[in-house]
């Protein structure tokens, strides 16, 4: 799996599991993070513009803002879930 395909991975995991949370607000708030373009709402279409780890921890933050470090936590295990192929110091710091 390449780097940016992990990436999408990653972001896919955390929109899922806040929308476990959230329901249909997640997808609505990950639309607002700048450098993510979702092209349909099933979170296999995500794109990234930018370096995916500023993209990542501005997704984690959006999700902060609404539910403080509640939110955080759900996108740790989330990541955590799908054991992504890349060294923990390569996750944004946000998500370590």
């Amino acid at each position: 799996m390449s780097e940016v395909n992990t990436y999408v991975k990653i972001i896919s995991s955390v929109v899922r599991a806040q929308g476990q949370v959230m329901g249909s607000l997640a997808i609505n708030e990950a639309r607002k993070v700048p450098g993510l373009v979702f092209s349909n709402s099933d979170f296999e279409h995500i794109k990234i513009s930018g370096e995916p780890n500023m993209v990542i921890t501005g997704l984690v933050k959006q999700y902060e803002r609404i539910f403080g470090t509640a939110s955080v936590e759900v996108c740790k295990d989330a990541v955590k879930e799908i054991k992504p192929p890349i060294l923990p110091e390569s996750l944004p710091e946000i998500l370590r």
